[in-house]
């Protein structure tokens, strides 16, 4: 698909100020599209947005298709009802010019969790049916999203390798027993998303009147603790046990010796072709429904990839594998169109 020449600015939300302690989903957002606007940028391209993980980067994240909850602005929901006036003080309040993650998370899950509470409470029902919709139509990634995150709020934020065997391995009986004694935690995580992909689409719907075009990010490989790995093992290069046996990562260059060992899973690429892509299909439909184009990561990956030993601490000892190649993006285009994407070749 073709571009016409354009320019925009690359900036995480993060990166916006704010009294959160890091930058929402909020005011600060659509100051900076408004500030885009004037100056005649049409691009505003992200990272990506999804819950992360150990050592809080995008792209480690939780999830290829949910929302990170600490960007969801705590002040929309107090317009809302769900939160009052004395939810939004922090106190002492936040470093502005540096982000301290286990405090900002300490500060916005209380909140996240009293306003689901609140929601429950008070929400009409046209407000209840417009959460059962989306939990219904984002059902195919939201169910086991929700499950594992809350079966990982439980067990202290153990990676699911580390779970108890039966729920490790995802038997079904023990799957039902947390579904039940987990409701709660299940229900807090729909509720979360929801509230996330409202104010994504809202800002986004911001954006588009104001001319401005939200560039997203394709992360080439998810994160092996991660919703993912944990449902769908049979798209991933993992033993008996499901641990990897070989991550993802590059050769050694001028920039390091030693390469780098990423350490992400990677894929079973004959299991995706037998699907028909239909994993990769979806991920990239979600991607075209929040961005008006995106961003693919580590292109040349799809040609061939670097696979590292598991084993390995470095990259060093790494080959090199033929990747899906353009059979990955016929079935992608066949399936959903003309891709407005650009790609990252390192």
């Amino acid at each position: 698909m073709e571009l016409e020449r354009c320019s925009g600015v690359v900036l995480h939300p993060t990166a916006l100020p704010g009294p959160q302690g890091l930058g929402t989903l909020g005011d600060a957002a659509y100051r900076f599209v408004d500030w885009l606007a004037a100056a005649g940028q049409q691009l505003w391209q992200l990272c990506p947005l999804g819950p992360t993980g150990f050592g809080n980067s995008p792209y480690q994240c939780f999830s290829a298709f949910a929302g990170n909850p600490l960007l969801i602005d705590l002040e929309r929901l107090q317009r809302a009802g769900w939160l009052g006036a004395d939810d939004l003080v922090p106190e002492p309040p936040f470093d502005v010019t540096r982000v301290d993650y286990e405090r900002v998370i300490a500060f916005v899950w209380p909140r996240l969790e009293r306003a689901h509470a609140r929601f429950r409470e008070r929400a009409t029902p046209a407000m209840r049916e417009e959460l059962a919709r989306f939990c219904a139509d984002q059902a195919a990634w939201l169910d086991d999203y929700a499950l594992f995150m809350a079966i990982k709020r439980a067990a202290d934020g153990a990676a699911w390798a580390h779970w108890d065997e039966p729920l490790r391995l995802r038997q079904p009986a023990a799957l039902a027993r947390a579904r039940a004694e987990l409701a709660e935690g299940v229900a807090l995580q729909q509720f979360v998303q929801y509230v996330f992909h409202g104010q994504w689409q809202q800002l986004r719907a911001h954006a588009q009147g104001q001319g401005v075009r939200l560039v997203g990010d394709l992360p080439i490989y998810v994160a092996y603790d991660s919703a993912e790995v944990w449902a769908q093992r049979a798209l991933f290069a993992l033993d008996a046990q499901g641990r990897p046996t070989a991550v993802a990562g590059v050769p050694p260059d001028y920039f390091s010796a030693t390469g780098q060992r990423w350490g992400n899973p990677l894929y079973d690429w004959v299991e995706h072709y037998e699907i028909g892509f239909a994993w990769w299909i979806a991920v990239v439909r979600a991607k075209l429904a929040s961005y008006d184009l995106f961003r693919v990561d580590h292109f040349r990956g799809f040609a061939a990839y670097w696979a590292v030993p598991a084993d390995q601490p470095t990259a060093q000892h790494g080959r090199w594998e033929p990747g899906p190649g353009a059979a990955l993006f016929l079935a992608l285009t066949k399936a959903l169109g003309p891709l407005p994407i650009l790609a990252e070749g390192g």
